[in-house]
């Protein structure tokens, strides 16, 4: 298969490709011959980054080669290397034939033509309609009126909480009525010489602060996407407010989150609270630990603004746009995201499914408070995105390490955020 070829076009120099074409700029078009994978084997190469998933995603893809008998072989790459071996796949006329796409670099795909226009096939099938879908993710994998994607799931936000280490504190369980106020004075009381009340890392935006900072009233980017608000007084408010954890050590220190993500720490018993998205599913009921002591609620709200928001996102099935096997790569995609296929996602607890009533069967695939993260869905925002969204979110994420080690103040991190921010933005919009 060709998609072996990538590993040897990436020890031969191409990640700088990754990291230059980012931004969506000249790098990436795979306008220069065959980039189909299959190599004429008749087997689809199916590429993925979250070995959670990859167990229910290969007994789906069972199901379809049972009933068209097409061939497929998974490729696992985790998340750090997936965008740079995709890179060097475009580059190389090698990338696989169906694989997930992330709304951050969607548009960089798109716009350079190395995905497969599904738009007149969608038109055409009895098993896909786009309505049945939330729009967002829609819109998140469509350029210029024609779609590049099927959306495959989507996700909110929910608390996570050890139950243990609540009894033996004489605490309450966490509620769908609690407030931010409620998670801090827990997370003080929680904590001990040996446990954190709660954790954060700098990094987890989607399923971190960025919820708090909508609670609060507060914005990453504007509903133009033509400047940030990491400067906006309650974005700052919002993040001073996982600064005053940081300084009272209710939270681990970053240095330790950057070698062990928050699950980690729960599945430990390291921490007694975080949050996590709905795609940590399968993570956390295989933790004997964290299946023994621990369950999810919905997210806090604001006290002040009464709002209870969930960031939301969901990922794309779609397929290159030089596959050898652009018919059969439509099948797969068609059947992965059809009712039948998003209902057995559900039901083997892979994660919610984006197709209209399907993930009803998820919220009963363990044995957690999984309805939290239905009931999240009341109140959702889109995980902020534009053209540039990893250029941005990289620079960003430097200057917010900067105030989560408390190298400078939570808000001169948040204004000098809002400053590289805007000057992406302002060359997205030139």
């Amino acid at each position: 298969m060709k998609f072996k070829k990538v590993s040897a076009i990436l020890l031969a120099g191409l990640m700088a490709f990754s990291l230059a074409a980012c931004g969506g700029g000249s790098g990436g078009s795979s306008d220069s011959g065959d980039s189909g994978s299959s190599g004429g084997d008749g087997t689809l190469s199916v590429m993925l980054w979250d070995a959670n998933q990859q167990p229910g995603i290969e007994e789906i893809l069972a199901d379809f080669t049972a009933e068209t008998g097409i061939e497929t072989e998974v490729q696992m790459v985790k998340w750090d290397e997936y965008w740079t071996l995709l890179s060097a796949g475009a580059q190389g006329d090698s990338m696989p034939d169906v694989f997930w796409m992330h709304s951050n670099e969607a548009e960089r795909y798109m716009s350079n033509g190395m995905l497969l226009d599904l738009t007149d096939k969608i038109a055409e099938s009895d098993k896909i309609d786009m309505t049945k879908y939330p729009e967002d993710i829609v819109n998140l994998y469509s350029y210029e009126d024609k779609y590049y994607a099927v959306p495959k799931d989507v996700d909110t936000i929910a608390l996570w909480y050890n139950k243990t280490m609540f009894d033996e504190a004489g605490l309450e369980y966490p509620t769908a009525d609690w407030t931010w106020d409620d998670l801090y004075e827990a997370a003080k009381a929680l904590t001990t010489d040996d446990v954190y009340g709660f954790a954060c890392s700098a990094t987890n935006n989607q399923a971190g602060y960025y919820n708090l900072i909508y609670d609060m009233g507060g914005y990453v980017i504007n509903d133009d996407k033509t400047a940030s608000g990491w400067d906006d007084p309650n974005t700052i408010k919002a993040m001073q407010y996982f600064e005053k954890m940081i300084q009272e050590g209710i939270m681990p220190s970053q240095e330790t989150m950057s070698e062990s993500a928050e699950d980690v720490l729960l599945g430990a018993g390291t921490i007694a609270m975080t949050t996590q998205g709905s795609w940590m599913l399968a993570a956390m009921k295989e933790n004997e630990y964290i299946a023994a002591n621990c369950d999810c609620v919905e997210l806090p709200k604001d006290a002040a603004t009464g709002k209870r928001v969930s960031i939301y996102n969901g990922l794309g099935w779609t397929a290159s746009a030089n596959t050898d096997m652009p018919d059969e790569a439509w099948q797969l995609i068609e059947y992965l995201g059809s009712e039948e296929a998003q209902i057995k996602q559900a039901e083997l607890g892979v994660t919610m499914s984006a197709y209209e009533g399907t993930s009803d069967a998820w919220a009963s695939s363990a044995d957690f408070n999984l309805q939290a993260y239905l009931n999240m869905m009341d109140d959702m925002v889109i995980r902020p995105y534009s053209k540039q969204t990893v250029t941005w979110e990289n620079a960003v994420n430097e200057e917010m390490k900067k105030g989560w080690t408390q190298e400078v103040s939570m808000e001169e991190a948040c204004k000098n955020a809002a400053e590289v921010m805007n000057e992406t933005l302002a060359e997205e919009n030139e």
